[in-house]
């Protein structure tokens, strides 16, 4: 399988993703992904010596962060509903 093909599989079974995995979810460079652990913005724990991001990490982070960037538009959508 070549590289591009491994980039676009995603196992929904994992429940903890490696750095370079999350990284990869979120389309952003391993030392981004490493910046974000390190600020505590994006979640992780530690399996022995092993950095892990557990997978709902990810989406967690991710609405964190639009809400952050667009907190107009989120509660417009809410009180619209």
């Amino acid at each position: 399988m070549a590289t591009a093909q491994l980039a676009e599989v995603i196992d929904p079974t994992l429940v903890l993703l490696t750095v370079e995995e999350a990284a990869r979810r979120l389309q952003i460079g391993r030392t981004l992904c490493y910046r974000f652990i390190t600020s505590g913005e994006l979640e992780s724990i530690t399996v022995g010596h092993l950095r892990r991001v557990p997978a709902d990490a990810v989406p967690e982070f991710v609405t964190r962060r639009r809400k952050r960037q667009h907190p107009a538009t989120t509660l417009t959508a809410v009180t619209a509903a």
